[in-house]
């Protein structure tokens, strides 16, 4: 019986199927440590220049998670730290507040923002694949939790897929998108390397 709760926990061949890139383990080889993590009580180092920390647990940390859709991450702020514009393109998230406020917001695709400050209790939904960002705009420390819709939700941080390339984006593409000129660029480009 044991061993057909293990195969419904990891219901996939372990030779042949990925889900969302990740292998299915063998049943046999399955233990308890595969669906536990520890670490999420401890705060993460914000002395960066975003001052915010990111611990996500998705399916490479808690292979118990693998076809769940499900993942979840701590953030934690620094005094106006900044968890900055990025999006999930296989989640949507919920955020809750544990400690302090923040004020959050998304774009639609009519970039349309929908924002409001959080204070510690509240939550806020950023669907899928849409641009959001949380900000503490505080003096003091804040926490949030995060749940996913994905064992594997992706990031891509917009201004770091912008100016963070390798190879870079041509400067022509970025100063006429951007309606910037070519010392805006280089500068932005400097900070990200």
């Amino acid at each position: 019986m044991l061993l057909l709760g293990l195969m419904h926990a990891f219901p996939c061949h372990p030779l042949t199927l990925f889900v969302n890139g990740v292998a299915c383990k063998n049943p046999n080889q399955v233990t308890v440590d595969d669906f536990s993590f520890s670490g999420l009580d401890k705060p993460g180092n914000t002395s960066n220049k975003l001052g915010s920390a990111v611990n996500l647990v998705n399916v490479e940390k808690l292979p118990g998670l693998n076809t769940f859709g499900i993942s979840l991450a701590r953030i934690d702020y620094a005094p106006y730290g900044l968890n900055p514009p990025h999006t999930h393109p296989r989640a949507t998230e919920v955020l809750v507040v544990l400690e302090g406020s923040l004020y959050v917001g998304f774009v639609t695709t009519a970039n349309k923002l929908f924002a409001k400050v959080l204070n510690k209790g509240d939550s806020f939904v950023f669907p899928i694949g849409l641009i959001h960002f949380q900000y503490n705009y505080g003096t003091t420390n804040a926490v949030a939790f995060a749940g996913l819709s994905s064992q594997n939700p992706g990031v891509i941080r917009v201004a770091d897929a912008l100016f963070g390339t390798k190879p870079p984006i041509s400067d022509d593409v970025l100063m006429k998108a951007l309606m910037v000129d070519q010392n805006t660029v280089d500068y932005i480009q400097s900070q990200f390397q």
